[in-house]
C-alpha cells in the first residue's frame, strides 16, 4: 500500500472516529443540574411572561408548569418552584427585589428571564451588567443560575425582532463568559415558527405574551435544561374543581353575580341549581345578536373588569366570526383576556362552544375555538359527539360533573 493511500486511510479513520463520538455524545442525555433525591427549591425570576396573569388563564404560568414537569420526571422528588415574576419588570427591578423575592427563599437554583421590557428602556450593556450581577449574588449563596432568553414574539414597532435578537445574543454572551446554563426560549420559539408558523401563532395570547400552550412549551424547555430529560405537558388540564370562586360563594350561601353572553343568561341559573337548588343568581346580559367578534372584543374590554362579576360566561356565536383566521384569533383571544382579571383570577370564566347552542350545524372555526380555549387554560363546555340534548341539559350536566 502506498504511503499516500495509507495516509488517506488514516484520515478517513480519524474522521469516522470523530463523528461517531460526536453522534454518541449527542445521543447521551444531558446532565441534570440538580440532585432530585434531595429537596430542591427553584425560584423563577422575571417579568409578566414569568408571573401569573390573564395570558395563561390566571391560575398558573410556566414556573408552575415547570414544577409539574419535574414531578412527572421524578415522581418521588421534593421540588418546590416559586414564581417571582412581576409585570413590567426589567433586570433593574430584578436586582432591586433579588434579596426579598429570591435569595431569602434559599433556592438551589434560580431561573432568570428578562429582556422584553429591558429592550424598551434598559441599554444592552446595562442589561448584560445586571444579568452578571444577578448571577454573582445568587452564586454567593450557592444557588445555580439558568439564564433564559425571552420568548419569540410577533414583530411590533415597540419590540422589533431585530432588537430582541441583540438582547438574546447579549444574554448568551454573559452566560458564556460566566459559564452559566442557558435555556434558549427564543431559539425554541423561532424553530417552531419556521417549522409551522400558524401552530406557533396559536401559542401566543397577544403579540408578545405566550398563552398557556406557549408556557407549557417554555416549561418543557426548562425541564430539559434543569433535569436533562424531555417531558410533555400538553395534556395538563386547568386546575380542578372548575368554578372555584362560584363554589365558594355557594358554600357561603351568597348570591353569584354573573355576566353571561346570550342565550346562557337564561340557562346559567338552572345549571347552577344542579349544585345548589337554592342558589341566588344576579345576571347581567351580554347580548351577542348581530355582533361581530371584533365588537365583542371591544365590549369585553369595556365591561368585564369594570363590572368585576363572580362568573363570566363566554359564548361567541358562529355567525360572529366572518373575519379571516388571524383577525378571529386576535379578537377571540382578547375576548378571553379581557374577561379575566389582570393577575391571579379574581372571578371564574367559563367558555361555551357554539356547538352547544347550535348542534345541527358545524362551523369552519369550531376546532379553532377548541384550540384557543385549551391554549388559554380555560374551562370549555362542549357538546359530546352524537349528543342531541338541549343546550340547557349540556350545560347543566357539565356544571354538575365538573364544578364539584
Amino acid at each position: 500500500m502506498s504511503s499516500l493511500l495509507l495516509q488517506s486511510c488514516r484520515l478517513v479513520a480519524i474522521f469516522v472516529a470523530f463523528f461517531s463520538a460526536a453522534a454518541l455524545a449527542a445521543d447521551e442525555p444531558a446532565k441534570a443540574l440538580l440532585d432530585f433525591s434531595k429537596p430542591q427549591t427553584i425560584v423563577c425570576l422575571g417579568d409578566s411572561v414569568t408571573g401569573v396573569y390573564y395570558h395563561t388563564g390566571g391560575w398558573r404560568a410556566y414556573p408552575e408548569m415547570l414544577e409539574i414537569g419535574l414531578k412527572k420526571l421524578h415522581p418521588n422528588a421534593n421540588v418546590t418552584v416559586i414564581n417571582a415574576g412581576i409585570s413590567g419588570h426589567t433586570t433593574v427591578n430584578g436586582l432591586d427585589r433579588l434579596d426579598k423575592d429570591v435569595l431569602e427563599k434559599k433556592p438551589n437554583l434560580v431561573t432568570v428571564s428578562f429582556g422584553l421590557n429591558d429592550m424598551t428602556r434598559v441599554p444592552l450593556e446595562t442589561y448584560q451588567k445586571n444579568l452578571a450581577e444577578i448571577i454573582a449574588r445568587c452564586r454567593a449563596i450557592n444557588a445555580q443560575v439558568v439564564l433564559c432568553t425571552p420568548n419569540a414574539v410577533i414583530d411590533t414597532g415597540d419590540r422589533p425582532r431585530t432588537k430582541l435578537e441583540l438582547y438574546c445574543e447579549g444574554l448568551r454572551k454573559v452566560a458564556k463568559e460566566l459559564n452559566a446554563p442557558v435555556c434558549d426560549q427564543y431559539a425554541a420559539g423561532e424553530a417552531q415558527r419556521k417549522s409551522d408558523a400558524w401552530k406557533w401563532r396559536l401559542t401566543l395570547s397577544d403579540a408578545i405574551h405566550p398563552n398557556m400552550a406557549g408556557h407549557k412549551l417554555m416549561a418543557e424547555e426548562l425541564c430539559k435544561t434543569i433535569a436533562g430529560k424531555s417531558v410533555s405537558l400538553a395534556d395538563v388540564p386547568p386546575p380542578v374543581p372548575a368554578l372555584k370562586k362560584t363554589l365558594a360563594l355557594l358554600k357561603e350561601k351568597k348570591p353569584v353575580r354573573v355576566l353571561a353572553m346570550t342565550p346562557y343568561d337564561k340557562l346559567i341559573l338552572p345549571a347552577l341549581q344542579q349544585i345548589d337548588p337554592d342558589v341566588k343568581v344576579e345576571v347581567t346580559v351580554w347580548e351577542t345578536a348581530g355582533k361581530k367578534v371584533e365588537e365583542l372584543e371591544v365590549e369585553a374590554n369595556a365591561k368585564v373588569r369594570k363590572l368585576a362579576p363572580n362568573l363570566v360566561v363566554i359564548s361567541v356565536p358562529r355567525e360572529a366570526a366572518d373575519a379571516g383566521d388571524e383577525s378571529f384569533v386576535k379578537s377571540y383571544s382578547w375576548i378571553m383576556n379581557w374577561s379575566l382579571s389582570f393577575g391571579h383570577q379574581e372571578w371564574d370564566c367559563l367558555v361555551i362552544h357554539p356547538a352547544v347552542a347550535a348542534p345541527e350545524t358545524k362551523g369552519p372555526r369550531d376546532e379553532l375555538v377548541r384550540t384557543l380555549v385549551h391554549a388559554q387554560h380555560l374551562y370549555l363546555v362542549d357538546r359530546p359527539a352524537d349528543d342531541k340534548s338541549s343546550a340547557a341539559d349540556v350545560l347543566a350536566r357539565w356544571v354538575k360533573a365538573n364544578a364539584q
